[in-house]
């Protein structure tokens, strides 16, 4: 196992597989979207593999395939198989927007991946199609009903935006009612191309709380698995659960165990830096394995404490601005 300069593990990488996505959330990217990479700019399916490899001999032991949406790459579930092949990997999670999702669940269930979050800001139709600005909400609904009756694990991660869906909070969170769902309310970061959209964050992790105690005044605290980025809750009558993350105010940092790379190849420590190290070059430049292996914890012994200190030690743009679609979401 591999510790950082804070004493903290890295067991998970969020991988991902494309900065390309099918819709254009309010949250992540401007409504004429984002100019994505060229293709041949982004890592090849046997370069992931490759890298995986490597940080599975390290102590890496649960991935997540993030986007854009992973679905909109060609081939994804050939990469899904050959990334259930790797020595050291436990658990395969997917991050989706369930827009193509919905065919692929029965081979998902086959391959035993571990849990799927379902993007869905809203369960309302007219307010989906504003938020996304796109009418798919009937292709993301089907893709949640086949999770479930697949019994595959699945997490809602619903993003709480001022003037946009906080009347969507409740009922959300009464999907957890019939359903074995977590349902995951997400402070709003600035990851959307333009930069904040307040001067202040309103919605914060203690004021989506407050507005669940409103409704569920027997709401109870459990629990939190290790690393967990969320503060979990159960309302007593509910098969499911409720969690809020407080992804804006990084209330989690001090047991992160996760680090990213981006589509192209950018290892980030942390969600709030600019990126620290070319992982694509390394694997292009041909050195060895070992050479790309120490590179890797070089950049991990220097990592942050918080994603306040992150923020403040970018590079190219402070605050953050870009598109989570870039990031790998």
């Amino acid at each position: 196992m591999i510790y950082d300069n804070h004493g903290r593990p890295i067991t998970y990488l969020r991988l991902a597989v494309t900065d390309r996505c099918n819709l254009r959330c309010f949250y992540c990217m401007p409504a004429e979207g984002i100019q994505y990479m060229p293709k041949k700019e982004l890592l090849t399916y046997e370069e992931m593999l490759r890298m995986v490899n490597l940080m599975a001999s390290m102590g890496i032991n649960k991935v997540r395939i993030t986007g854009g949406e992973p679905f909109v790459r060609k081939d994804l579930m050939y990469f899904l198989r050959q990334l259930r092949q790797i020595k050291g990997i436990q658990d395969i999670n997917i991050t989706t927007n369930g827009v193509l999702t919905t065919e692929h669940v029965p081979e998902l269930k086959q391959l035993g991946i571990s849990s799927v979050n379902l993007s869905l800001d809203t369960f309302d139709r007219d307010r989906f199609k504003e938020i996304t600005r796109r009418d798919e909400f009937d292709k993301v609904k089907a893709c949640f009903d086949q999770l479930n009756a697949h019994r595959i694990p699945t997490k809602i991660n619903a993003v709480v935006m001022e003037g946009k869906n906080t009347e969507d909070i409740i009922p959300l969170a009464e999907l957890s009612r019939n359903h074995l769902v977590s349902v995951r309310f997400i402070e709003e970061m600035p990851f959307n191309g333009e930069g904040s959209h307040y001067p202040v964050l309103v919605w914060t992790h203690h004021k989506i709380l407050q507005k669940l105690k409103e409704r569920y005044s027997d709401i109870q605290k459990i629990k939190d698995a290790a690393h967990s980025t969320s503060y979990n809750y159960h309302i007593p009558g509910h098969k499911g659960e409720v969690g809020i993350i407080a992804a804006f105010s990084r209330t989690f940092c001090g047991s992160c165990n996760r680090v990213r790379v981006t589509a192209q190849g950018t290892l980030k420590t942390c969600l709030y830096d600019d990126g620290v190290l070319d992982i694509r070059q390394l694997l292009r430049s041909g050195v060895a394995d070992e050479e790309v292996k120490n590179a890797m914890k070089n950049a991990f012994r220097q990592r942050p404490k918080d994603g306040f200190e992150a923020e403040s030690l970018r590079k190219f743009s402070n605050p953050a601005s870009e598109s989570m679609s870039t990031i790998g979401g």
